[in-house]
């Protein structure tokens, strides 16, 4: 273990401690969580996806931040995929039980209110599979592209706040890392399955389970996108 992984690991240790030693903290987080989950959205994802694309890079090439990589504008980016996350979650935690009750299934709507039936399982599973196949391809797609327009940038700030030339990086992008890994693999083995048990959990810990989350899908793009680079 190098000198800069001690480092990062009392960061991280310092930024999660403080919610599980103090009821106040943690009290607080929960509470503004409730009053402004948006603020709270852009706020965890700018922080913990950043982190993990951190981490990924560390796999990847030894560093947890290089020259060109642009940590802010990744930050600045994910804060605002995180208000579209947020929104996502609403929308389709509220559509899909209203959904399954159309289509029959009466006790959809309730069953999400309740500990744990078949039916919560169903409406679960159902909510994640809607969300990762309908809204997750355009999200990932949408930072792949802000990923490529960072690095050609330079990872600056400035860059970063040029006009970004979607039709130029949409035609040279890795569309077989991107099918074949972000797509195919990361979406039905890992994200379907891992939102199924988000939205079974009390809404009080959907928010640190997606906080989690957001750190594995920062390490999961992270490598994607260092895939298709070498």
């Amino acid at each position: 273990m190098k000198k800069q992984d001690i480092i990062f690991g009392i960061c991280f240790i310092s930024l999660f401690l403080p919610f599980f030693l103090s009821e106040s903290v943690f009290g607080f987080y929960d509470s503004f969580n409730k009053e402004h989950g948006m603020v709270m959205s852009f706020i965890k994802f700018a922080i913990l996806a950043t982190l993990g694309e951190s981490i990924g890079l560390r796999i990847k090439v030894g560093v947890y931040n290089k020259k060109g990589f642009g940590l802010i504008p990744r930050a600045i980016v994910w804060g605002f995929l995180g208000l579209t996350i947020k929104m996502a979650f609403v929308i389709f935690a509220t559509g899909i039980p209203t959904f399954l009750t159309y289509l029959g299934f009466v006790d959809a709507i309730d069953a999400m209110k309740v500990p744990f039936s078949g039916m919560k399982l169903l409406g679960a599973f159902s909510i994640s599979v809607a969300l990762n196949l309908i809204y997750a391809p355009i999200m990932m797609t949408l930072h792949k592209i802000t990923d490529i327009h960072i690095i050609n940038n330079g990872g600056t700030v400035s860059g970063f706040l040029r006009k970004i030339k979607i039709g130029d990086i949409m035609s040279n992008m890795d569309w077989s890392v991107q099918w074949n890994f972000v797509f195919k693999k990361t979406i039905p083995f890992f994200w379907i399955p891992a939102h199924t048990i988000t939205f079974l959990l009390p809404t009080q810990y959907q928010v640190l389970f997606a906080a989690v989350l957001g750190i594995v899908l920062g390490i999961l793009l992270a490598i994607a996108s260092l895939k298709s680079v070498k």
